[in-house]
């Protein structure tokens, strides 16, 4: 045997030595990780309200472990929140709410009737005013979003952006990946079956720089280790069906193992009954309120109907309405056409219309009352302008006395959306009446 065969011997033992090696070490590495994982349990303010005495005493046993490394935030088996309860509970009246109506969850949220006094749509039948008012099914908690540990161990608070994410009207699933992965990566997997679901889908990553939680956008580079993803429990189409619920949460485990990851899903049936309690509160406050103006004979001509809605900061926007907004562009009130023709800069120039109506949304706007009280001065001064009449939905004349009422059911309405941390313009009436 030549010296040349001898040393091609000894570099392949070396290389396959080597390799044997280099395969421990990452098994190692590996097993290191996953126990990181699914090793300490920590609170998560996704999926975990406010730390209860329980859970405080487990950090504490963990105290000594987060002074030596890093501990992520993790997954918990199953939330309290969604745990099945005892038997169900259901909130009794209180003076707080005796404002508040609440008509079945079965009611039409989707039709959008302008009425002079307070028409709620979930009993298009009957105005609140004149109906019994009953206290609505509290709904009930659901998961809440997780910091992100700092670099010694401690858990920093770092609450996610409800207008992106919220355990009130969501149902949370909780994603811990081995390896952080972009953010486009991250929405494109199951792209195609979260698209098939009626309900919203949001998503949000924890940034461990600004130890932060952030909306993942879909081109986003920025990678991300925790994840959570939330669907919609409810919206003015009603709450979420049991068939999509069953249909996100595969997704979302068909997501966790194509990423590597591991899946936290609240329970199905307290999830549910959440939405169809929350679905029930929302039909009863879910109202519109609508100022007519009608000529009297001679139309209203395009052109004075955009200079006077300018006049006043109005602007029309893409769904053909003349809106109001205030300084963070949220919608105040509208104004709309009663004929089938939508308003457009071009269209005004030869438009004419017998009538249009001014529209307050209640749930989506703060301050309900004071912005009425704008919206009927604004309406008065067109029907002058105009040379129309101010008429409610019967064509029956609309004065201030008869407006007072109504002012006082809203303030009835919001303070009932308040009462149960919903507040009227917020960002989760903004989402879920929408």
């Amino acid at each position: 045997m030549t010296d040349l065969q001898m040393g091609l011997i000894g570099f392949g033992g070396v290389a396959v030595l080597g390799v044997l090696a280099y395969n421990k070490w990452q098994e190692r590495k590996h097993r290191r990780m996953a126990d990181e994982l699914l090793g300490a349990r920590q609170t998560d303010v996704l999926l975990d309200e406010a730390a209860s005495g329980a859970g405080a005493a487990a950090s504490k046993d963990g105290a000594h472990r987060a002074s030596q490394e890093r501990v992520e935030p993790l997954l918990r088996s199953e939330p309290e929140e969604f745990r099945e309860p005892d038997e169900p509970t259901a909130r009794a009246p209180t003076a707080d709410d005796s404002g508040a109506p609440s008509d079945t969850a079965a009611a039409a949220r989707t039709s959008s009737s302008s009425a002079a006094a307070v028409s709620s749509r979930s009993s298009p039948a009957s105005s609140p005013a004149s109906s019994p008012a009953s206290s609505p099914a509290t709904p009930s908690p659901s998961p809440s979003p997780t910091p992100a540990a700092d670099d010694q161990g401690g858990l920093r608070d770092s609450p996610a952006p409800l207008c992106v994410l919220s355990p009130k009207i969501d149902y949370i699933a909780a994603i811990q990946v081995l390896e952080p992965i972009a953010g486009y990566r991250i929405r494109e997997a199951q792209r195609a079956t979260l698209q098939r679901l009626s309900k919203a889908v949001n998503w949000i990553g924890h940034n461990e720089d600004e130890h932060a939680w952030e909306p993942i956008l879909d081109d986003s580079k920025r990678e991300y280790r925790h994840i959570r993803v939330g669907l919609q429990l409810v919206d003015r189409k009603g709450p979420l069906a049991d068939r999509e619920l069953s249909g996100f949460k595969v997704a979302m485990q068909e997501m966790a193992s194509e990423l590597m990851g591991l899946a936290e899903l609240p329970a199905r049936e307290p999830a549910l009954r959440t939405a169809a309690q929350l679905d029930e509160f929302c039909a009863g406050v879910d109202i519109q309120i609508g100022v007519n103006v009608i000529s009297q004979g001679q139309v209203f001509a395009g052109t004075k109907l955009r200079a006077l809605a300018e006049a006043t900061g109005m602007v029309i926007d893409s769904a053909g309405r003349f809106v109001r907004c205030d300084d963070n562009d949220n919608v105040l009130y509208m104004l709309v056409n009663q004929e089938s023709d939508d308003f457009s800069a071009e269209a005004m120039k030869t438009l004419s219309t017998h009538g249009v109506t001014f529209l307050l949304d209640v749930p989506r706007v703060a301050n309900g009352d004071r912005v009425l009280t704008q919206m009927f001065e604004l309406a008065r001064r067109f029907a002058e302008a105009l040379n129309g009449a101010l008429v409610d939905d019967n064509r029956q004349p609309l004065s201030e006395a008869a407006l007072e009422p109504i002012r006082q059911q809203v303030l009835k309405f919001q303070a009932a959306m308040a009462a149960h941390q919903l507040p009227a313009g917020g960002p989760l009436a903004q989402r879920l009446f929408s």
